[in-house]
């Protein structure tokens, strides 16, 4: 038996064709191969913790992508289980996350467009017709498919996909005002733990700029009052989310999330009181929306901190995510004639408000 070197360019293109992906467009270091690369490790894994999964990725990667940062790949799957590819449970009794597989999907973003979902185990092929297989289309943590509208509900059925509509899949929770889910918020904690002593405490401070999502995150202080935005650390998994109230910078009470199902994240309820909280301060979180300068009159819109799951369903369901603007967390490709419902759903639903160019250059 014989040995033959392979050189890393060689490497990294078998990665990318065992993963599905062209290696004349996408690199095995993009959002596009670590959320493939996620996927891959999860059919293989799961149920499994999310550490388990980024760990065994890192693991992969980092001989041939050494400078790849462990926050990057977390990102990445929280967007994957937000976007249902993975569904996050946590057992009666026991904060500890654990992944599944999310089911075999599809929505319709629009007649023969359609956004798929899910993973099957042990890297079998979501859909497994190779010309099907080989027209998926790859945006950051999205995957979709053109197919002809008058055969797509055959060829999905025929793979075992289930057909999930637009309303099912983005679950907008009901519309309500600002100070309507503060009101709730504390009502719930109310009735929650005493808070005790919580050791590494982090919240999110509402009195920093809302552009600079980073920037607000920071340790309590004496003089913090009131209800806060937090994360506490537990002794297994990433920190939880949680609502905090606050005397001198003391804990009071504590509400952990999620607080209504055990299957959507907890970032879902902290990241929306968190906008409550900034618009009820008339510091409202905001979003900038800014032609291509292409023909077609698309929308570029920018976000500077992240948003609920179901909205950034949403945003997948519309549109398409596109790489970040400067100074902007993410950024979404708005077709022509969606940019006012856009605008609308996040009014509604996030409280969020337009900015405009020159405030965002100071």
């Amino acid at each position: 038996m014989s040995v033959h070197r392979i050189e890393r360019g060689q490497v990294i293109a078998t990665a990318l064709g065992i993963l599905g992906l062209d290696q004349h467009s996408v690199d095995l270091s993009s959002f596009e191969g670590i959320c493939a690369s996620l996927r891959r490790s999860a059919s293989f894994l799961c149920p499994a913790s999310p550490r388990q999964i980024v760990d065994s990725v890192l693991e992969v990667l980092r001989p041939l992508v050494p400078d790849l940062p462990r926050d990057t790949v977390n990102a990445a799957l929280e967007l994957l289980i937000g976007a249902g590819d993975l569904v996050e449970l946590r057992p009666s009794g026991d904060r500890a996350r654990l992944l599944y597989l999310g089911p075999p999907s599809y929505v319709e973003k629009q007649p023969g467009h359609y956004l798929i979902l899910g993973i099957r185990p042990n890297a079998h092929p979501i859909i497994g017709e190779e010309s099907v297989d080989s027209a998926m289309t790859y945006a950051s943590h999205t995957r979709s498919v053109l197919l002809d509208p008058h055969e797509a509900t055959e060829v999905m059925a025929s793979a075992g996909l289930h057909r999930v509509t637009p309303e099912q899949w983005c679950k907008t929770p009901r519309q309500d005002t600002a100070a309507s889910v503060i009101a709730q918020t504390r009502q719930r904690l109310g009735s929650s733990q005493a808070a005790g002593d919580i050791s590494g405490l982090t919240l999110i401070d509402p009195a920093t700029p809302v552009q600079y999502y980073k920037g607000r995150l920071r340790s309590p202080v004496e003089t913090d009052e009131g209800l806060f935005v937090g994360r506490r650390p537990q002794a297994y998994g990433a920190p939880v989310w949680c609502a905090v109230l606050l005397t001198d910078g003391v804990p009071q009470q504590v509400l952990d999330f999620p607080t209504r199902s055990t299957v959507v994240p907890g970032w879902d309820e902290g990241r929306r009181l968190q906008a409550a909280i900034d618009a009820d301060r008339g510091n409202a979180q905001v979003f900038r929306a800014r032609p291509t300068g292409e023909t077609g009159g698309d929308v570029i819109f920018d976000f500077f901190g992240p948003l609920p799951s179901w909205a950034d369903r949403y945003l997948d369901l519309t549109g398409v995510p596109v790489p970040k603007s400067k100074r902007a967390l993410f950024s979404y490709r708005i077709p022509d004639g969606a940019e006012g419902h856009v605008k609308q759903f996040l009014s509604n639903a996030l409280w969020m408000r337009v900015t405009d160019e020159e405030m965002e250059e100071r």
